[in-house]
């Protein structure tokens, strides 16, 4: 279905081919999926209930936590639901606005992610560091801020992103070699020359990752100082642990967000980028609160007293 448009013929619909096309994998990987799906949503909405009903988890670090698993949550309730559909019908169909509005959220969560993750390593350096001083700089204010400021950073950079990519003519082929709207096998259906785009999205993103790696380096570098300072073995290991639970996050995200996007296209292999996208779509939202959840004390605490 196809409409004229300034001399093109513009496409209305996409086609998503999905993660397999291997009939004898849909159905083990629905049960899979809609089983990581499911410890996701009720994982990272418990954590929130139990941030919220539990008063001594009310400082920075957990707020942040709560906002991260807000993250997770949205994130997976955007893709997952079209991956587990995928694996039931052949292939499915994606209006053009539709297919806007899940590449929007996605590029809003994704930037969201990366800079609360960079917010929280800042949040560990005044607690370790400043122990003192700690809710004093992270008073409640700040911390509310630094959330509306990244959630405003990630609203541009969405906005900024999605627009690069829509405002491209797309007259045919429809057909994305992915299991939802993302950014370079959309804009690999382009038909005119893409360049300006991939170099638009291409500078963004090394920009956003270069900006929080640097201030989650910069943070560590400092945190490891006084931890290796510490005279008490107990107390290095809380803050070890602590700190442990956020840089597997962290590696975990970073990683595969880089491998996807911050390299140029010509490099990209769609098929790699399809396994990639599984982790920081569907793996990584799930892990971040149970990574959380089995290390943290507090965390373990809280739940031990909600259960009992």
């Amino acid at each position: 279905m196809h409409t004229m448009v300034e001399n093109h013929t513009q496409v209305t619909w996409f086609c998503l081919l999905g993660l397999t096309e291997q009939e004898e994998l849909k159905g083990i990987f629905f049960v899979l999926f809609l089983l990581i799906y499911s410890v996701t949503v009720m994982g990272n909405l418990g954590m929130i209930t139990l941030i919220h009903a539990e008063p001594q988890l009310h400082t920075p670090i957990y707020l942040f936590l709560g906002v991260l698993s807000f993250i997770d949550s949205s994130f997976s309730m955007v893709d997952t639901p079209r991956l587990l559909e995928s694996f039931l019908i052949s292939s499915q169909s994606i209006f053009f606005a539709s297919c806007v509005v899940q590449m929007a959220l996605m590029t809003l969560h994704g930037t969201a992610e990366c800079l609360l993750l960079a917010i929280m390593a800042y949040d560990q350096f005044t607690a370790i560091c400043h122990p003192l001083l700690c809710h004093t700089i992270m008073s409640q204010h700040l911390c509310v801020l630094l959330v509306v400021t990244s959630y405003t950073v990630s609203v541009a950079n969405s906005a900024l992103l999605t627009g690069c990519i829509f405002k491209l003519p797309y007259c045919g082929p429809n057909v994305i070699n992915q299991y939802f709207c993302g950014i370079p096998p959309v804009l690999h259906l382009a038909c005119v020359d893409t360049t300006e785009g991939e170099t638009i999205i291409f500078s963004s993103c090394v920009l956003l990752i270069l900006f929080t790696t640097t201030i989650i380096l910069v943070s560590y570098a400092y945190i490891l100082v006084p931890i290796c300072r510490m005279r008490s073995l107990q107390a290095q290991s809380k803050a070890l642990s602590t700190c442990a639970s956020h840089l597997t996050i962290i590696c975990f995200f970073y990683s595969t967000i880089t491998f996807t996007y911050a390299q140029p296209s010509s490099h990209n292999s769609m098929e790699h980028n399809k396994v990639m996208s599984v982790f920081y779509t569907v793996i990584i939202p799930m892990l971040n609160s149970l990574i959380y959840s089995l290390r943290n004390r507090d965390i373990k605490y809280a739940l031990k007293r909600r259960c009992l």
